[in-house]
């Protein structure tokens, strides 16, 4: 059973950082690109970030792109999302996501999903 567990939203102030977990079990990690989700009140699930399988490739949601770092450890299973400088507008239910490519990913073609941490930022 494939479970993604995400950990590590709450409130913040604008301009302030937080920083994702996403815990992966029941899966070969290694060979899923892994992606960071996010839907805010009223809009679609947009894709902030996504990372390769093997971490050499990363992409970023232009709204993100400069504050928002994703990186994964395989060994631990587990992927972060590292937001600096947080606006009001990222406030969001964020998603941990797997999927066995990139372009999957960027297809919205994501096997996996887990149920999703707020984040909220306060101006």
């Amino acid at each position: 059973q494939v479970q993604l567990v995400e950990s590590g939203g709450g409130l913040v102030q604008a301009g302030g950082s937080l920083r994702l977990s996403c815990a992966a079990s029941g899966l070969t990690f290694s060979t899923y690109a892994m992606a960071w989700f996010r839907q805010a009140p009223g809009k679609e699930r947009e894709a902030a970030a996504a990372i390769s399988w093997s971490g050499g490739i990363t992409y970023y949601a232009d709204s993100v792109k400069g504050r928002f770092t994703i990186s994964r450890d395989n060994a631990k299973t587990t992927v972060w999302l590292q937001m600096n400088s947080l606006k009001p507008e990222d406030t969001a239910v964020y998603y941990c996501a797997a999927a066995s490519s990139l372009i999957r990913v960027k297809n919205y073609a994501l096997d996996y999903w887990g149920k999703g941490t707020l984040v909220t930022v306060s101006s």
